[in-house]
Formats: C-alpha cells, sequence, structure tokens
C-alpha cells in the first residue's frame, strides 16, 4: 500500500522574480502545507524539477520572453505517470481564450490552471490542493507501476529458473515467435531466427505427426496444448522437448496458441538409464509434470491478478475522485442552503397576517427543504452521510412505507407487498431505507409507462461461501420486483455507477441506485440487481441479520427542550457573510446579543479584549483556521466557555477528530435554539 497520502514534506517550485509575488506565494502556499522554494529564472526552476515535486506556481510575465525550449523538452520526456501541474498567475483578462501567451503556455506547460489576479486566497488554495490530489494520485500510479514492474521480473526469474521459455503461433499467418530461451532449447542463439518451418524441420519424423494432431485438437476443440517431442538440433544432436499451450482468442478474432517449452532431455536421458532399476520412474515423471503445470498456472495467475488490480485501481481512483466531488458539492450546497432557510425562518415571523406571502414563502422553504434532502443523497452516495443506525423492524418499516409508495407511483401501476408475519431484525437507518425503498419504486415505475405490476418482498437468505459483494452470513433480502422494460447486460454494468442514467434529460439525476449502492455498503450489505430486455427488472437489498432487538420507546412524551435562561451573550464565527448575517438574525430574534466574527483570528482578537462572552458558535470549515482550531484555542483562553460547531458535512471530513457539540447546516430557529438550551440551560 502507498504511503504517499500520509507525506508532509510537499514541496512546490515558485517562479515570480518581480515585487512581492515570489514571498506572497510561498505563504499562501505554506497556508496548505505545501513549503515553496523559490527560482530564479527558467533555468532554476527546470533543473529543480524531480520526480518528487508536487506542482510549480509560476508568473505570465516571468515566462513571456523566457527561452522554454529546456522546459517544455523536460515536460515532453516526463516518465508516462507523471504530468507535473502548474499554476500559472495571470493579470485579469489574462486567460488563455483572451491571451495568445497564455495559449501558448497551457501548450508548452501540458497541464496548467490559470489564476487571474487579483484572486482570493481561498481561490488560491483550492486550486493548489486540487493541483495537488492530482499530484498525488500520479505518486500512487508511479508506485503501482513500481510494483508491476517487480511482478513482472519476479515471474521473469522464475521463468528464467524453472529454463522455461515462452512462445506464441498464429494459426491464421503462420507466424512464430521464440523468445531467447526458447531459441536456445532448439539449439539456436540469441540472435538466430527460428520459424514454423524452423520448427517442422527439426521435428523427429516419428513425432511429426502427434504434434500436429495435438496442435490441430488444441484449436479446433479449444483445449489445452500439451506435447513432448523429439528434435533435432542444427549440430545433428536429438533433444527432447515439452511444451504446454492454451488457445487464446485476440481481439481481432484471430487464434493464438501462447505457451511455455522446456528442455526436458536429461529427464528423459535419466528414464531411459534409471527404467531397469527404479521401477517408480513413472511417479517421477509425473511429479515432474505437475511441476511444470503448477509453473504455468502460476503464469497464468500472475497475468489474471495484474488485470484485476489494473481494473480495481482505476475504479478506485474514478470513485474517489467523484466522492470528493460530491462531498464538497454537499457541504457547499448546505451552506448556501443556510442563507436561504435563515431568512426565510425571520421573514416568515413577519408575514404570518398576509396570507399569500406566507403561502410564497412556506413554497420557498419546501423547495430549500428538498434541496437539503439531496445534499443527503450526495452524501450518501460521498459515503460521508452520519446514519443513525439501529436494530429494526423490517415488515413493520415496509409496511409503514406502504401508502406513501401508493402514492408515488399512480393508478396505472399496481403495487403488491409480500411479507411474511415476522422477520429477525437487521440494523438500519430507518429514514435511509425508506429513502431507498422509494428510490427503487420510483425506478420501477419509470420503467413500465404504459403500466404494469411492481411486487415488494422480503425473506431472510443463508450465505454459506463468500461471494464477490458479501461476506457469508445470514442477510434479510428486499426486493422489488417489475415488469418494465428491462436492461440489457451494458446497462446494466453501469446502472450503479454515478450519474449514469436512462431517463431523458430532466428527468433523472443518476444518483438514485448509487445513493442505495453506497448505503448498502455502509451497512455491510450489497445491492444486486438483475434484469434482460422485455422481462423486467430485480432489485435486491440484502442487508446483515442482528440479534439485537430494538429498545422500547418511553412511554410518556419526550418534554419539550430546555431553554435558555435568559439573554445570552454569543459570539458568532463564519467566513461566509450571508450565513453570519441569517444566522445573527435568527440568534437575535431569540433575544440574545450577539457579536460577529468572519474568522478565527478576529474571533480570539474579540476575546482576548475586554468583551466577555456567555457562547461561541463556529463555523467548521473557515480558511486558516477550522472551527476545531478555533475552539482549541478559545479553551486556552476561556476553559468553561460552552462551544456549538455548526458544519454543512452531515459527518467532518475523514481524520478530524473534535469532541464537541454539532449543529448541522441548513438549521432553522427552533434547532438552533434547542442546541442553545442544551448547551447553557
Amino acid at each position: 500500500m502507498s504511503i504517499i497520502p500520509d507525506r508532509t514534506d510537499f514541496t512546490a517550485l515558485v517562479l515570480a522574480p518581480h515585487g512581492r509575488d515570489a514571498k506572497l506565494a510561498c505563504m499562501l502556499l505554506a497556508d496548505v502545507g505545501i513549503t515553496g522554494q523559490t527560482c530564479a529564472g527558467v533555468a532554476e526552476l527546470r533543473g529543480r524539477v524531480d520526480d518528487d515535486t508536487c506542482l510549480a506556481v509560476v508568473t505570465e510575465e516571468s515566462m513571456r520572453h523566457a527561452d522554454l525550449t529546456g522546459l517544455a523538452r523536460m515536460l515532453e520526456h516526463q516518465p508516462a505517470w507523471s504530468s507535473l501541474p502548474f499554476v500559472v498567475l495571470t493579470h485579469q483578462g489574462g486567460g488563455p481564450e483572451r491571451n495568445p501567451e497564455a495559449a501558448r503556455l497551457s501548450e508548452l506547460l501540458q497541464n496548467v490552471t490559470f489564476v487571474e489576479r487579483p484572486f482570493h486566497a481561498t481561490t488560491f488554495a483550492s486550486v493548489v490542493r486540487s493541483a495537488l490530489r492530482g499530484r498525488l494520485r500520479q505518486f500512487e500510479a508511479r508506485d503501482g507501476l513500481e510494483r508491476l514492474h517487480q511482478s513482472q521480473e519476479t515471474l521473469r526469474t522464475a521463468m528464467l529458473a524453472g529454463r522455461l521459455g515462452t512462445w506464441e503461433y498464429e494459426v491464421g499467418s503462420g507466424e512464430f515467435l521464440a523468445s531467447p530461451m526458447v531459441r536456445a532449447i532448439f539449439g539456436r542463439g540469441p540472435d538466430d531466427t527460428l520459424d514454423l518451418a524452423d520448427f517442422m524441420a527439426g521435428l523427429h519424423p516419428e513425432d511429426r505427426d502427434a504434434v500436429v494432431a495435438a496442435a490441430g485438437r488444441a484449436v479446433q476443440e479449444h483445449t489445452d496444448y500439451a506435447v513432448l517431442f523429439r528434435s533435432y538440433w542444427p549440430d545433428g544432436s536429438l533433444h527432447w522437448i515439452e511444451s504446454h499451450a492454451r488457445v487464446v482468442v485476440g481481439d481481432d478474432g484471430a487464434l493464438r496458441l501462447i505457451g511455455v517449452s522446456s528442455d526436458v532431455t536429461a529427464r528423459k536421458q535419466a528414464e531411459q538409464d534409471q527404467r531397469q532399476i527404479n521401477e517408480t520412474l513413472e511417479l517421477r515423471v509425473a511429479e515432474r509434470t505437475r511441476e511444470l503445470e503448477q509453473a504455468h498456472a502460476h503464469v497464468l495467475e500472475e497475468i489474471r491478478q495484474r488485470e484485476q488490480t489494473e481494473t480495481e485501481l482505476r475504479q478506485a481512483q474514478k470513485m474517489e475522485a467523484i466522492g470528493q466531488l460530491t462531498g464538497g458539492v454537499a457541504h457547499d450546497f448546505n451552506n448556501l442552503l443556510m442563507a436561504v432557510m435563515g431568512n426565510l425562518d425571520i421573514l416568515s415571523k413577519h408575514v404570518a397576517d398576509d396570507g399569500r406571502a406566507a403561502r410564497l414563502i412556506d413554497g420557498a422553504m419546501q423547495g430549500a427543504q428538498r434541496g437539503a434532502a439531496l445534499t443527503q443523497r450526495l452524501l450518501a452516495f460521498a459515503r460521508r452521510q452520519d446514519l443513525k443506525v439501529e436494530p429494526r423492524d423490517l415488515i413493520e418499516l415496509l409496511r409503514g412505507s406502504e401508502d406513501l409508495l401508493r402514492r408515488s407511483i399512480g393508478d396505472q401501476v399496481e403495487l403488491h407487498l409480500d411479507l411474511p408475519q415476522a422477520l429477525p431484525f437487521a440494523m438500519v437507518d430507518g429514514n435511509q431505507l425508506d429513502l431507498a425503498l422509494l428510490n427503487l419504486v420510483v425506478n420501477a415505475r419509470d420503467a413500465m409507462p404504459d403500466g404494469g405490476t411492481i411486487r415488494v418482498s422480503a425473506d431472510c437468505a443463508d450465505l454459506a461461501e463468500t461471494a464477490a459483494d458479501l461476506a457469508p452470513g445470514r442477510y434479510l433480502r428486499i426486493a422489488v420486483t417489475d415488469t418494465g422494460q428491462g436492461m440489457d447486460e451494458a446497462t446494466l454494468k453501469q446502472a450503479t455507477q454515478p450519474f449514469f442514467s436512462t431517463k431523458e434529460l430532466g428527468k433523472g439525476t443518476g444518483l438514485g441506485l448509487s445513493m442505495i449502492h453506497g448505503l448498502a455498503l455502509q451497512l455491510g450489505g450489497a445491492l444486486r440487481l438483475s434484469s434482460a430486455p422485455g422481462q423486467g427488472t430485480r432489485a435486491e437489498l440484502w442487508l446483515p441479520v442482528t440479534e439485537a432487538a430494538l429498545q422500547a420507546a418511553p412511554a410518556d412524551p419526550a418534554p419539550e427542550p430546555a431553554r435558555a435562561s435568559g439573554p445570552l451573550r454569543i459570539l458568532f464565527v463564519d467566513d461566509d457573510a450571508l450565513i453570519s448575517m441569517s444566522s445573527v438574525e435568527l440568534l437575535e430574534d431569540l433575544g440574545h446579543e450577539v457579536t460577529p466574527a468572519y474568522s478565527g483570528a478576529q474571533a480570539l482578537d474579540l476575546m482576548r479584549g475586554e468583551a466577555k462572552f456567555d457562547l461561541l458558535i463556529t463555523d467548521f470549515s473557515m480558511p486558516k483556521m477550522n472551527g476545531g482550531q478555533l475552539a482549541r484555542a478559545a479553551r486556552e483562553l476561556r476553559p468553561g466557555l460552552p462551544i456549538l460547531l455548526a458544519t454543512g458535512y452531515a459527518d467532518l471530513p475523514a481524520g478530524v477528530e473534535i469532541d464537541l457539540p454539532r449543529l448541522a447546516k441548513p438549521y432553522l430557529q427552533h434547532q438552533l435554539a434547542a442546541e442553545i438550551a442544551r448547551l447553557v440551560g
């Protein structure tokens, strides 16, 4: 496993010889954990680039009149895995679409991101992080290639140690390709030729028919080719040769025999010498044959494992990139919804007597809440949502969803629930399971535009052996079957890919099945699809059985949330002015005295002053100092200060562990009041 993600010695080359550009670039790079190394000119930049360089930051004017020939040649001859990222700082209006010089740099430097000045530090940090992530994936590809090279060297060493030579014979053209070891096995030197005519001419007359017949059977019946024969070397000596091969069909449809051969003359001579004194010689021959077969099988297994590893690597890189994108989009979207919903929440109190305005605000609030639901689907796909998992009775959940499902499919589709009286419990998030079931049923409805039948069933299934997507054990299986159009094999393979949809434009995001697939993986289960054109589709959601039981709900209704005893002096920290404005309005409407701050440093300055605060509410994702770092610094100034962390993530990013009360964005006024009451009430 690569250790690149754990590195902390990231370095970037900086070429900005004019003014304070180089110093400023190094400061901004340091803010994202990268050490900047300044260069005096293009020649020094070219000389300091090596395989461990993470990226280069250059100004457009430093490259405009410089000789870039050597740098371009060096970039052209980078290793196959490498494409050094460049961040080019241009003047306003200096993008490649309006600036021929920028276009020229884009072509020469290859992997270029342009940042127009003046720019915000957050923009620069975002561009640098994106370039760094791309470079880290290149480093991982380099490690993968190195491991592949080592594997190939191991295979080559094994072949040499076993004195096995490889060869290939194309049936249609008669082309015969032999490795140097095979040429040596047939008495040729490394530079001598060995074609099919040479091979046939050297065969012992008594063995020629058997060799040809064995090859013919292998080609016609697609069986393994294994033959032992005698061959004359150019010097006239007779040798025994053993060959094994398999028939392979190429992409062009051509049949090829690909195999290995070894010189077993010494073995045959030993057989002849020892036959009279050792009656167990056949056992030794069989043992030697098994060894050869095992070596052959080992070669084929190495090839299979290599291909599988390459496929898994490509898939993992693609899913990681899309997961990071969707998680980031969901976080930013939550921040936008926070500003919208907060202002709507306040505005609704001022138009209570205006029925039309109240309806419009309610409609806008419902739209914003739908957007919040969409972010949950994005976070589910990115596997960053915080699941509330508990033992649940699936029969009860399915029956409770029946009315919603029937309303969702319309009158042209029949819905049948085929459920047993009882099933074991499963560890699930009830809300997310309802959403997953609704997605499956709506997909089934859309596959039957002329009407049809949807059947929802549930049962238990025992898995005795490890499958590709499930471990052995006992599972609950929810199946949604329709009588719709079905899918062909190619569509079925892509059905759970993110953003893939067979629906027309504007009628699907392509995230439904991806979300269900991600939810199943988080719960330790799997989503299985089976379909055929014209025969409908069956979607099975497998969930592990649990022996735990659902805790009984309290008999009495839960008490109303406690409220703060009086007005509080609150320090509210968020780098987004819109969110800060709406949240301050929510807090002041609750009667609190609020002081806003727009960065961690500004908040600490206020705390060091004469003002005393009863509560600190801070956003998590802020430049230079995030909410967790601010909380630790605030506790050093005020050890007993209550702190509430607000975040657009359903769960904090991987590697961040903060033991603080959290309020998920977007939130409404009553949710904010309840969290404050829990902290100080």
